[in-house]
Parts: structure tokens; sequence; C-alpha cells
């Protein structure tokens, strides 16, 4: 009998894969499972583009992962290969060799990862190791490529990705982050560079690194994943297949022009979104949800939109390109258009931006006890709020609001459905003049207590609050996030019965609402502010 024991996890032998831990959360290894689901989406869309063809079973399709990480996408490429070109090349080593030197192509992030994806796809961190199973490369990088790329500086930040030059310009035996495939003035030559010839990829897929270290200023980050897609769509690949932050289809800093190119183009075939990203990616948190979506060169038409929260699934196919940002939720559609088919003017009429008053969130310069022509100041200190004093002087910015009554509202509310019913959003505070707030608020003003009441019952009700989350797919909730809500006539105290009057909903609209938003309680109840 054999003393050596098969290591097996519930009953089976586990892919290493999904036991490895992730880099960082902008750095997030991709699950097989997930990488399996695109692949599965890519072949339906190619079968149905090319009448039926098994892209699996053609021996002069290129794949290209640029952001290779555990080389997830390269090896559950290359099994599906070995598979369907077995009656084509029915030697398996041929067939592994001409699958891994022709068709299967990668650019590693790091040098770590380098390795790690070679040891994926080849079983040897060096492609020309012992343990490789590729008989036909001269070079130990194989077709997964990596070397160590430098920033271009100007002044502060680098050209090509924003990375501050304070942080990221190290020495070479420190990691700088320069990612070769978006360091590069022509993508199309550099590549030629890297694999030799002239590399035409057909599809392009992958998992992208999501944020650059400081990129925005100061302890910000700034997205990064944009920068792959748009680098990707310059070779002109037949279809393009990424895994990324779902926070850029309503939001994200430098992320305008990216989304409404993207959403008005009609090229985008399938999106596929999780608002809760520990679904896709186990004990990762991505603010906003994760999603994945199949871009084609040739395609014009609807996209299939699929809404995954866990068994519950909603599929639709749409225009993406109606609005100015996507909504997340098919049934809220008919709700938007009644509202925006008044034409009533935007609640952020009323509704100053961040920072209303210059005071940051961290201000600490205020009286305990209020003197001589002192403001009351709102603010929040290790999760509660509190009040103070500071001069008038101090305000440099709003000053005529001083003298206006406000309802203030947390700049930062739920984390964007990721469970629902959802608040959306913190409670008010009412906010009599004269008066400001740190950054940690943004503020509706009014002339009167009685408006204020009025626009603060407003703000209550699950009809306020639904349009907001229409716009609001991560924590913050800034005043873009209200465009869509419309002014109402601030001489009563508003219901959502009212309202959904007012507006024509039907009962099943009604009903939704009811159902995705949570009922607000009175400041000081239980639940926290």
């Amino acid at each position: 009998m054999s003393t050596q024991a098969n290591f097996t996890l519930r009953g089976r032998n586990p892919d290493v894969l999904t036991c490895i831990a992730n880099l960082s959360n902008d750095e997030v290894f991709t699950p097989p499972e997930l990488a399996n689901r695109m692949l599965d989406t890519l072949a339906e869309s190619w079968a149905a583009a090319n009448s039926g063809a098994n892209i699996w079973a053609d021996e002069t399709v290129k794949f290209l992962d640029p952001c290779a990480k555990s080389g997830v996408f390269l090896r559950e490429i290359t099994s599906r290969l070995i598979k369907g070109l077995e009656k084509k090349i029915p030697d398996l080593q041929k067939r592994v060799d001409h699958i891994l030197t022709k068709q299967v192509f990668g650019i590693a992030i790091t040098r770590i990862t380098s390795l790690l994806a070679r040891r994926s796809v080849y079983c040897s961190r060096h492609a020309t190791g012992e343990h490789s199973i590729v008989k036909s490369f001269a070079s130990d990088d194989g077709n997964i490529w990596f070397e160590r790329t430098e920033h271009k500086w100007g002044d502060t930040k680098c050209e090509f990705c924003g990375a501050p030059r304070a942080i990221l310009d190290r020495e070479a035996e420190r990691e700088n982050y320069a990612y070769a495939f978006i360091h590069t003035d022509n993508i199309k030559t550099r590549l030629s560079e890297i694999f030799g010839g002239n590399m035409q990829f057909d599809v392009i897929i992958g998992n992208p690194p999501y944020q650059m270290k400081g990129g925005a200023g100061g302890s910000s980050d700034s997205s990064i994943y944009h920068l792959f897609i748009e680098q990707a769509k310059k070779l002109e690949p037949k279809f393009l297949s990424m895994v990324v932050p779902s926070r850029w289809l309503a939001g994200g800093r430098g992320l305008d022009e990216f989304r409404k190119h993207m959403l008005s183009s009609s090229r985008l075939m399938r999106l596929v979104d999780f608002p809760v990203s520990s679904e896709v990616f186990p004990n990762v948190e991505v603010k906003g949800g994760i999603c994945y979506f199949l871009w084609s060169e040739s395609y014009k038409g609807l996209c299939e939109v699929t809404v995954a929260r866990g068994n519950d699934l909603s599929t639709s196919s749409r225009r993406l390109d109606e609005f100015d940002v996507f909504v997340r939720d098919p049934k809220a559609i008919g709700i938007l258009r009644k509202v925006l088919n008044a034409g009533e003017r935007p609640i952020t009429d009323i509704l100053t931006a961040d920072t209303p008053f210059g005071i940051a969130t961290n201000f600490a310069d205020f009286h305990e006890k209020r003197e001589p022509g002192d403001l009351i100041i709102y603010y929040v200190r290790s999760g509660r709020r509190q009040t103070g004093y500071v001069p008038r002087s101090l305000i440099d910015k709003n000053a005529k609001l001083i003298d206006k009554w406000k309802v203030l509202v947390p700049k930062a509310g739920s984390d964007g459905g990721q469970k629902i019913p959802d608040s959306v959003l913190g409670k008010p505070w009412l906010a009599p003049p004269p008066s400001v707030a740190t950054q940690s608020f943004l503020a509706f003003f009014a002339p009167s207590e009685q408006q204020a009441r009025s626009i603060e019952s407003y703000y209550r009700t699950k009809f306020f609050r639904h349009l907001v989350s229409l716009r609001k797919l991560t924590q913050d909730a800034l005043r873009p996030m209200y465009s869509w809500v419309p002014v109402q006539r601030w001489d009563r105290q508003w219901t959502d019965e009212a309202l959904y009057d007012k507006y024509g909903l039907t009962k099943e609209e009604i009903d939704h609402v009811e159902a995705v938003i949570r009922p607000m309680e009175p400041n000081g109840a239980p639940e926290d502010e």
C-alpha cells in the first residue's frame, strides 16, 4: 500500500490559482471560474460572428493578455486550444508547440508575475527550462514577456500613466509599476519589437491594474485600467474583453471621455456587472463592484447587459448611450424617463459642490465656546457629528451662504448598492444660520426654515434616494450624483406617495422603489448616522 497521500480539497485536487493571495486590491488575480466565464462569452460571440465556427478549433487565431499576472487567461486559452485542435494537429507535442509559439502571447505586469504566468502556462518559470512543456522556444521568456520599463517623466508625473514622480521614480531594484503596454507612443511598433514581426491579434483579453498610487495628487489614486482598454483598441483586435471596476459606468475621476466613447460606440456586445465585488473576487472589496465586457470591432447594435447579484440575474438588451451614465438597474429606466420628461430643473441648482466652505474634513482650529462674531461649524470626528465655532472672517468660499438655512448631507453614503435594500445616502442635518460645515458635508441652501424643512423631507423619501442611486455606484455622494433629482415646490412636507402620484409611477414601479430603498429613520434612531 502506498504511503504517499494525494493532497485534496473537498475530494478534488485544488487549482493552485484559486489558492494564491492577491498582490493588492488594485492588482487582483483573476479566479479561473471568472476567466472561463469570459472565455465562454467570447466563444459564443465568435461563433455568432463566424457562421458557427469554433474559435478553439482555429489554428490561426492569435490571443494576447497585455497585463498577465497569474497567467490564468493564457492557461485556460491554451487548454481549450489543445482540445479543439486535436483533429487538425493530432500529435500532442506538435500541437502544444504550435499553440504556445504561434497563438498565445502575454505581457506580464511585473517580474514576479512573469515567472508566475510562465509557470502556469509552460509548467516552468523559464520557457526553455527542463520541465517546460514547449520545445521550440529559443528564449527563457517564450511568448510571456517582461522587461523593466521606465516612466516618461514630466515635471511631476509620468506622461503616459500619470504616476507621481515623487513616489515612483525609483532605483532599479524596486518595482516602479511602469506597465509596458501603456508606456509607448506606438503600441503596434512596440509589440513588433517585443515578439518579432507584424503582430496582429484577433483577441485581447485580461484583467488590468486598476489604480495608480497617488496619481490624482496627494494620497488620492487615479484610475489606470481605461488606459489598457484604449491602448488595446489601437491594435484593432476583432474582440476585446477585460474585467475592470464597474465605477467607470457612472463615475470615476478622469473617466468622462472614456465612458462617453465606450457607451456611445455601439460596439459593446456583452456587459456583465457584479455590484458586489466579493462575488467575483473573494476577500477583495472593489467599491462599486466589478464588471467584464466583450467589445467587437465589427459589431454595431444593442448591448446584452446582465446584472448579477448572487443567484439573481437580470438580463436585457439595451442602448447604452440613452443617458450620460450607465443605469445599472433596468427596472429603473422607465421611472427615470418619466422624471426627466417632466423637464424640471435639477436640485443641484441649490446644492453646493465638494468642500462647500473651503474647510477640510480634518480642520481642527475651532472654538468649543462661542466668541463674538463666531459662526457655528458642523463637522465629523471619529464617526460622530459635532459642532464648534469659527470666526466669520475665516470663510472665503460661498460666504453668501453663511446666512441661509442649510440642509447638510454627508458626502459619503452607503457602498453603492452592495446590499439591497439600500439606504443610498446618510442622514441630513438641519443647520440654521449663521453656519458652515467641513468637507464631510454638501449643503442644500434655502432662504427660510420652512423651505429647508421641506427640502429635508424630500431628501428622506425613497423616491429621492432612488434617483440618486442610479448615478451612485460607490460610497461617495458628490454633487453630480444628484443631477437627476428635480427641484420641487418647497411649501410642504414631501412624501413618497405624493411623488409617486406626481410622476405617474405604476404599481410595479412603486413596488420596485419600495423594495430596493430602505426607509430613512429619524436622526437619533439606532441606525448609524
